[in-house]
């Protein structure tokens, strides 16, 4: 994309609603494009075109950037909505929207440094801090690493890469480094089961020099106004908890897609008899439960979600961090909504039968994105739930990065 063009784009006069139309208008050109993208193994160009047209990856960018500034509850209800069309598609605008919330807690050099250039500038991420290492030197850090899963990362400008600084054997910080996409490596091994088109490959860098403004210390991002940017963007969308809720965004993609498995569902049993008694599905109880138990958890999972983005929205126009306990809490909802969608997708693929089995029964796809996307660590009910049950029992849990 020309970058003049860019700097030309803005979507300060669109608003909630007017976002979630132009999302809902993507849906039937995403499931379209949906097969082809998984064999490309990356976002189709015209994808990433209709995204930029929209506006729909600069949701929660600055308005003084020419972003939208959306309500918090956007984080979720946008992806989950693009996700209908294409699980992977949802994956990409909550990973690439998000970075720009992020970006708007760094430094204002570093918001400067990017966006004046582009302000549609595409910024992908690698999220695991053990899997990067950082060490202070002077007007900044030194970092090397090799990090998984970098999503969107073939259209990015710009990459955020998490590394643990460590004085001698001891951990003193956990930093996001703000990289151009000419100082780091793609390397090309995204070939997987599911969400084939996020694109999701590795990245590496080898003793990088990443000046401190464009090193986010995450002690800073835990809720509440104390990180770098919150004087140019004192808005309370910035001082929710990335942290706690920075697994919302992407569940918007199990949910788009858990939503497309009883709406493709819904429409295929309303046409379809049996192949072998030629009576019609929906006239069969077992058929009519089994839809109906599929669609109250979908209900419900989308209930859970967007009540906890609706509630960190609340805390932090009061001006406060959440508690632990409440941070841990959407965590571990977070990932209990998860498997009600998955539970929702699985019930709905065997309820195909031996049609759910074919390449071109579009079910096929999604159970694979399900299960593939919930391979995500902010979606383990074993690592989410129990964190909360030993807070809320007497214990103590200590992460520093929440």
């Amino acid at each position: 994309m020309n970058q003049g063009e860019g700097a030309r784009r803005s979507f300060v006069d669109v608003d909630y609603d007017e976002a979630m139309r132009r999302a809902a208008a993507l849906v039937p050109v995403l499931r379209e494009r949906a097969a082809r993208a998984e064999v490309a193994r990356e976002m189709p160009k015209e994808t990433l075109e209709d995204l930029h047209r929209t506006g729909l990856l600069r949701f929660h960018q600055p308005r003084r950037w020419g972003g939208m500034e959306l309500p918090f509850v956007g984080l979720f209800d946008i992806p989950a909505e693009v996700a209908r069309g294409c699980a992977s598609t949802g994956w990409n605008v909550a990973n690439l929207a998000v970075h720009h919330w992020m970006l708007a807690l760094y430094d204002e050099r570093a918001q400067d440094e990017v966006w004046s250039k582009n302000p549609d500038a595409v910024i992908a991420s690698g999220i695991a801090y053990p899997q990067g290492r950082g060490r202070r030197v002077d007007g900044g850090f030194v970092i090397s690493g090799h990090w998984n899963f970098s999503s969107g990362i073939d259209a990015s400008d710009w990459n955020m890469l998490a590394v643990m600084v460590r004085d001698s054997d001891r951990v003193v910080d956990h930093r996001m480094c703000l990289v151009p996409r000419s100082e780091y490596e793609i390397v090309d091994d995204w070939h997987v089961l599911g969400m084939r088109s996020t694109g999701s490959k590795s990245v590496r860098v080898r003793d990088l020099f990443v000046p401190e403004h464009r090193a986010l210390s995450m002690y800073l991002a835990r809720g509440g106004g104390e990180f770098p940017g919150a004087r140019a963007n004192p808005s309370p969308l910035y001082r929710v908890p990335l942290s706690a809720f920075g697994t919302h965004c992407l569940a918007g993609s199990g949910m788009g897609n858990a939503q497309a498995a009883l709406e493709l569902t819904i429409e295929a049993i309303r046409e379809r008899s049996t192949s072998y008694t030629a009576m019609r599905m929906r006239d069969f109880q077992a058929v009519q439960l089994r839809v109906a138990g599929a669609g109250a958890k979908v209900d419900a999972a989308r209930l859970i979600i967007r009540a906890d983005c609706l509630e960190g929205a609340r805390i932090a126009e009061e001006g406060r961090a959440p508690t632990i306990e409440e941070k841990l809490r959407v965590k571990r909802n977070v990932a209990y909504a998860m498997e009600l969608c998955t539970e929702a997708v699985d019930s709905l693929h065997a309820l195909a039968g031996a049609n759910g089995i074919y390449d071109a029964y579009p079910i096929q796809r999604l159970f694979r994105d399900q299960h593939a996307l919930t391979g995500h660590i902010g979606f383990s009910w074993d690592a989410q739930a129990a964190p909360w049950g030993l807070v809320i029992l007497g214990g103590e849990f200590t992460n520093p990065i929440l």
